[in-house]
């Protein structure tokens, strides 16, 4: 349901000189929500995420009135402009929320109590699920992010005028009021983004029209793990407490054996780890992670390795486990290749590989209460694709083992490609924390990535939110290239916040494609049409993204996804997508746009019509869906995306 945004007529006589009722302010409240939730959205900091922003907005809406009501109902008036707003109850709670939604975005003061706009919102509550409006264009995308980079005085008096509809005079009494030291200086910083103030009514900043997915539930389903784990260690301590030996016994978290065989205990045995010569990788023919030498502090701690073989093995009920999907979890069938062993951090760590998955063990300094298990499938990796493992992750950043043929690593901002590339430092192969975008929340505003350079080049790679990290590439699918080059960076550049959609998933490679580029009818200029494909491990499960970006748009928009097709890949290195879009003088279009290989467009339903070549333009109405196909030089169709 959409916002009914339309503010009250203008009454005669000055707010100022009248009383407001808490009645008139309680009507004023429930007949505007939708645009009170929608200005304190608005108003608040961008960096509390989405989700955050979505409740607090209503929080701060909610407790606009005051919080007792006295005998005689009667709540002083605020100065308020005049403008539109004539009712006193609503220029009163509009103050309110303005008033509330600048303290949320004020810093923590150490000495100071916070004020309860500061604090998360009591209520309203969401469990299980993150809250956020629907995502708009590129154009809402682009507002967002000029918006974040004004301070919140800014922000309010930008919304004021735009969403309100005040004049600046107007909008220094509601700032002053609100207790905004220099109104004047903040209407001067709002001046400098352009008149974008229709867009404020999109959907993009419409806080009662959400979407609902659900939480990280990995990250749920550990910590809901860890916590009976602890419960259960508290019930269980004093028993460990009276057992003779080493109390938490020599396999650590593991279950209890359930299979007594030669192969079974040959895979358990660390004295039979495959251990790699350091220099074996100089001489092999291959480079993949069989030649990856064994690094670390820990490579002949004993127990640790048993421990580690054992959880993996069978791994007990506390022990939090998990894979890419589609990958066994099961134990290995004989003994694995050992590849690092050392403390990260808080944590003692163990990698190891058996020709299909790298699996990682990690536990707690302190005993075996919490361990994790991960595995990531790997089969075929070679050179890059085998030439980084994750060792840990904290507060947002992520730490790299890279190969030993790696001789640099760097970290670049895959959404702007004249930044360059800040050097990262490799100590015995590991790197320093980088920025990871795979646990970022809310609006994306750049994509850091991992850049490591050996001896066959330069190569791009990022993280997923997995063990190993997904390859960049960039072209034509048939002959895909690095995506280091300029020509490559230069398209990924507005595409890169796309690559959220597939974390998770397993993926191996992602490639990007500008198939065409398409003259629009009001001879504004040219749009982009670009293909991204991201393929995974198991070959299954692949992800074909179309895109669409008009010129000087920051960013593309996705038009129409689809899984596990061929399209856009190497086995059939053809693509055809369509939109409607509106041309600047209000009329609608569908546009359509296949590789240079198709040789006609045509289009169905809603919208019929057809092209030679591989571009169709059509009139169309608002709302109409229409189905492609096109036709290629041999005479095949190929289907549009949807």
């Amino acid at each position: 349901m959409q916002s009914q945004d339309v503010a009250p007529s203008p009454a005669p006589g000055s707010v100022t000189d009248r009383a407001v009722d808490v009645e008139q302010a309680e009507a004023a409240l429930v007949e505007h929500y939708p645009r009170l939730v929608r200005l304190a959205y608005l108003v608040l900091p961008p960096g509390l995420g989405r989700g955050r922003r979505v409740l607090t907005a209503h929080a701060l809406v909610q407790r606009a009135l005051p919080r007792r009501r006295a005998s005689a109902p009667v709540i002083p008036a605020q100065a308020q402009a005049g403008g539109r707003d004539g009712d006193p109850g609503y220029a009163y709670v509009r103050l309110q929320v303005v008033r509330t939604a600048l303290e949320a975005g004020l810093p923590l003061a150490r000495p100071a109590w916070p004020k309860r706009a500061q604090l998360p919102p009591l209520l309203p509550q969401v469990r299980g699920l993150r809250l956020f409006p629907h995502s708009g264009g590129a154009d809402e995308l682009a507002l967002d992010q000029r918006l974040s980079a004004l301070d919140g005085p800014a922000r309010a008096a930008y919304v004021l005028r735009g969403l309100e509809k005040l004049a600046d005079g107007e909008v220094r009494k509601v700032l002053a009021e609100a207790g905004v030291a220099d109104p004047g200086a903040a209407l001067e910083e709002a001046d400098a983004l352009p008149d974008r103030y229709a867009l404020l009514d999109s959907p993009e900043f419409d806080p009662c029209s959400l979407q609902a997915r659900p939480t990280d539930l990995l990250r749920r389903r550990r910590h809901t793990t860890a916590a009976l784990a602890a419960a259960a260690a508290l019930t269980v301590c004093g028993a460990l407490v009276a057992l003779p030996g080493d109390g938490w016994g020599p396999d650590g978290a593991a279950a209890p054996v359930y299979a007594q065989n030669p192969a079974a205990e040959a895979a358990l045995d660390p004295g039979r780890l495959l251990r790699v010569s350091p220099v074996a990788w100089k001489t092999s023919a291959r480079t993949d992670f069989s030649v990856w030498p064994a690094r670390g502090a820990l490579v002949r701690d004993t127990a640790l390795l048993r421990r580690a073989l054992a959880v993996w093995a069978r791994p007990g009920a506390a022990v939090q486990v998990s894979a890419t999907p589609d990958t066994p979890s099961g134990g290995p069938s004989g003994p694995p290749q050992l590849l690092y062993a050392a403390e990260v951090g808080n944590a003692r760590v163990v990698l190891f590989y058996d020709g299909l998955r790298i699996a990682r063990y990690a536990e707690p300094k302190d005993g075996t209460a919490g361990a994790a298990l991960d595995f990531a499938r790997v089969d075929g990796a070679t050179g890059a694709e085998a030439s980084a493992i994750v060792l840990d992750r904290a507060d947002g950043n992520v730490r790299w083992l890279t190969a030993p043929w790696v001789t640099a690593a760097g970290e670049r901002d895959l959404g702007k490609p004249g930044a360059g590339v800040m050097a990262l430092t490799l100590t015995e192969g590991i790197t320093s924390p980088l920025a990871s975008p795979a646990t970022r929340t809310g609006t994306c505003t750049g994509w850091n990535v991992l850049q490591l350079t050996d001896a066959s080049g330069t190569h791009l790679l990022t993280d997923l939110g997995e063990l190993v990290p997904a390859r960049l590439t960039g072209g034509r699918p048939t002959a895909p290239k690095e995506a280091t080059g300029a020509e490559a960076l230069g398209t990924w550049a507005p595409y890169a916040c796309s690559l959220a959609d597939v974390r998770g998933q397993g993926v191996r490679t992602v490639n990007v494609w500008s198939y065409a580029r398409q003259p629009l009818p009001d001879a504004s200029g040219s749009a982009e049409w670009v293909c991204t494909r991201a393929e995974t491990w198991r070959g299954d499960g692949s992800r074909v993204l179309a895109q669409f970006r008009t010129p000087g748009g920051l960013f593309g928009a996705a038009v129409a996804k689809a899984g596990d097709v061929p399209a856009c890949g190497p086995r059939d290195p053809h693509v055809l997508a369509g939109v409607l879009w509106k041309s600047q003088g209000g009329h609608w279009y569908l546009l359509a746009a296949g590789d240079a290989g198709t040789r006609k467009v045509r289009a169905t339903g809603g919208v019929r019509d057809s092209a030679p070549g591989h571009l169709l333009t059509a009139a169309a109405k608002k709302g109409a869906k229409a189905d492609l196909k096109g036709t290629l030089a041999d005479g095949r169709s190929v289907n549009g995306l949807n």
